[in-house]
Parts: C-alpha cells; sequence; structure tokens
C-alpha cells in the first residue's frame, strides 16, 4: 500500500469544493443511514445487554452492539461490518481513490483470539492489516493511509481528506471508520470509571458515563468537478474543518473548553461561515459529566449572539469511539436535507448549563447553511467540521 502523499505544511485552505457523493453505515440501529436516522428519531435507544463477553466483573453491562456478528471467529467484528457495507456499495467506488482509515483499536478481538484461545497470531491486530484489507475490498490500489486520534478519528480523518481536495492533493478519497465492543474494550473504559449502567443520557443533569457502541462508516468525498463529471449525487460538502490539542490530561477534558473553542474556531473560518451561518450543532455528547460540560461551555464561548440547537446521537447508538465522527457526519447531512433537528435520545432533564441548548426532542433546524460537528478524544484532541 502507498502511503498519501501529504505536504508536512499544507497552505491555507482554498479551492475546489470536497463534496459527499457516497456514504453507508452499520450501527446498533442495523444497516444504512436510513436505519440509523429513523431510530434516532424515534428515540428509541438500541443499547442492550452483553452476552459476547462476560460483564460480571463490571459496574455496567451494556452495550450498543450490531446483532449477528461472530465473536472470536476468523473475521475480526469491524471486518465483518466492512463485508457488510462493502458487499454491495450505494456508488461505485474509484480505483485510483485515496484511502483513509479510522479506527482507536481496529481488529483488537484478533489480539484477544490469540491470547484467549492460542488462534492467531497477536501481531495481526495491527492497523496497517486493517487498512490493506480495507483496500482489498474495495478495490482500491493507490495510497491510503491510517488516522487514529482517539475518538476524534474519524473527524480528523474527514478534515485530512476535504483539504486534500481542496488544495488539489486529490479528487476522490474514501473514509472509512470502524469501532468493535470487545472485552478488552469495555474493561478499558471500566477501568476509567466512565461506563454508566444505564443507557447514556447525554446533557442530562443525571448523566454519569458513556455508553459503549459499535459501528463501521465510510464516506466517498470527492472534489465538485470530479462528482459533476461524473453525475455523482451530491449530498453535502464538508465546507470547514479545525484540529486542536488542549493538552490538558490523559484522558480528562479541559474544563475550560478553550481548545475545542479554538477546534471550533477554525472549522467556522475554514468555512467561510460566522455563527449566523450555523444552524446546529451535533455535539460528542457521550453522556460523561466532563465532557458534556466542557462542549456546552466551549459553544456558549463561540456562539455569543443565540443559542443553538444541540444535540447528540450516543444516548441512541452509543459512543462508536473512532467510527462516531463519521456516523455524526452522516446524520448531520440528513438533517441538514430535513431541515431537522434529532432529538438527544434518554435526555430527560437537561442540567442548567445544557438548558435551552439540548433538547430530548426534534427541533425545526432553520433555513441556516450550515451544521457544526465536535468530537474530542483522549489526550486532549478536538476536532471540528461545519457541513454544508
Amino acid at each position: 500500500m502507498i502511503p498519501l502523499n501529504i505536504p508536512d505544511r499544507p497552505p491555507f485552505y482554498e479551492g475546489e469544493k470536497a463534496v459527499v457523493v457516497s456514504c453507508d453505515m452499520i450501527t446498533a440501529y442495523g444497516h444504512g443511514a436510513d436505519v440509523c436516522w429513523k431510530g434516532i428519531m424515534s428515540g428509541r435507544n438500541a443499547v442492550a445487554d452483553i452476552d459476547r463477553f462476560s460483564t460480571a466483573a463490571f459496574p455496567s453491562g451494556s452495550a450498543a452492539m450490531v446483532n449477528g456478528l461472530r465473536y472470536l471467529e476468523k473475521d475480526s467484528l469491524v471486518l465483518q461490518m466492512f463485508k457488510k457495507i462493502f458487499d454491495t456499495p450505494s456508488e461505485s467506488v474509484p480505483k485510483d481513490s485515496g484511502l483513509i482509515l479510522a479506527s482507536t483499536k481496529g481488529e483488537i478481538d484478533l489480539l484477544e483470539k490469540s491470547l484467549l484461545t492460542g488462534e492467531g497470531e497477536a501481531s495481526e491486530c495491527n492497523l496497517n492489516n486493517l487498512l490493506e484489507k480495507v483496500s482489498q475490498l474495495t478495490g482500491i490500489t493507490g495510497e491510503a493511509i491510517v488516522v487514529s486520534a482517539a475518538c476524534a478519528s474519524a473527524t480528523a480523518a474527514i478534515a485530512r481528506a476535504a483539504a486534500m481536495i481542496r488544495r488539489g492533493y486529490k479528487d476522490s478519497v474514501l473514509v472509512a471508520a470502524c469501532d468493535s465492543v470487545t472485552e478488552f474494550v469495555y474493561s478499558g473504559f471500566s477501568s476509567l470509571m466512565a461506563l454508566d449502567k444505564f443507557p447514556a443520557r447525554p446533557f442530562d443533569r443525571s448523566r454519569s458515563g458513556l455508553s459503549l457502541g459499535e459501528a463501521a462508516a465510510y464516506a466517498l468525498i470527492m472534489s465538485e468537478a470530479r462528482a459533476r463529471k461524473e453525475k455523482r449525487r451530491i449530498l453535502g460538502e464538508i465546507s470547514g474543518w479545525g484540529l486542536s490539542d488542549d493538552a490538558n490530561h490523559m484522558t480528562g477534558p479541559s474544563r475550560t473548553g478553550d481548545g475545542l473553542s479554538l477546534a471550533i474556531t477554525k472549522a467556522m473560518k475554514t468555512a467561510g461561515a460566522d455563527e449566523h451561518d450555523i444552524g446546529f450543532i451535533s455535539a460528542h455528547g457521550t453522556g460523561t459529566v466532563y465532557n458534556d460540560a466542557m462542549e456546552i461551555k466551549s459553544f456558549k464561548s463561540v456562539f455569543k449572539m443565540e443559542k443553538k440547537p444541540v444535540y447528540s446521537i450516543k444516548g441512541g447508538l452509543g459512543h462508536t469511539m473512532g467510527a462516531a465522527g463519521l456516523v455524526e457526519m452522516i446524520i448531520a447531512l440528513r438533517a441538514l436535507k430535513e431541515k431537522t433537528v434529532p432529538p438527544t435520545v434518554n435526555l430527560k432533564d437537561p442540567d442548567d448549563d445544557a438548558r435551552g441548548w439540548a433538547s430530548g426532542n426534534q427541533r425545526a433546524a432553520g433555513e441556516n447553511k450550515y451544521g457544526l460537528l465536535t468530537n474530542a478524544g483522549f489526550s486532549g484532541i478536538n476536532a471540528a467540521l461545519v457541513v454544508g
């Protein structure tokens, strides 16, 4: 696999528009963006008891998992999900596309299988091996890289793809993202005391942690010129992006929200947008006490003129880790199309800071041009996208 040719210091982003022409996903709601949208809009959460491994040692025993996956089998959980969504892609993927794979742990269950059953090699879980498998599934023969930026992985990958297209380095990039619920991953979040024993309640006064989820998704991003030349249907535009790192703590976010505010400001500047152009905010909204408080503080520091409708989809399909930003971008594009802000599933009683911003009810998105998406990850990584 040839690494993507990315300059160390790309100039300011101007030029060709980066547009989404095809996408698909599989989540705990099922296969497809329509299924996921309907699940979220119904207010139903997909969190259920775990039967994949024993949770007797953990304070929580639930997660949002994809039905029908086989644990500790030949194919990893994420490869099984990728095979489902790439079996019949909605649009053909050009073989000359760049490929960016986003994930935190990838095929970590291959490591578990090696340790627990003695089958296979532990080194098989290397993310570069998964990159090669995704390349084979899609038929892409060109340049490819892995982006692993904790739970902001997919958002950072989308930003990288859009930057490459805007500057003319590539005219087609496939972004694929994935993560799965395994015993290794679950025990890690449990050891951090980050899991809620009930389905996660983003921005709720009673929130006490996140619900893990799993997903695989992809988006084919092209230059507008190539998309129109090939008569592709344009689903939306990646208009702006921004990344930052608050360097606050190995796992905890900055209490001030300054790092995320910087990422948002960068994204809006890249998009040429001001606060009046933003119709809604798709928040990271994990349901943990400090993340949600930090995000609301950040939103208030950027949007001083008026409150924006804020929502999180993680109360419905769980925190899908490295895949979260891509799933959330696809849902945000649907929200723009429908001019509807989805509800925050499980939000019953917004805390004082979130009141007037986040809601458990769907709302009108208005005629604003853009949606803003935010994600944050361990080590203080912050990422923001503006989509139109």
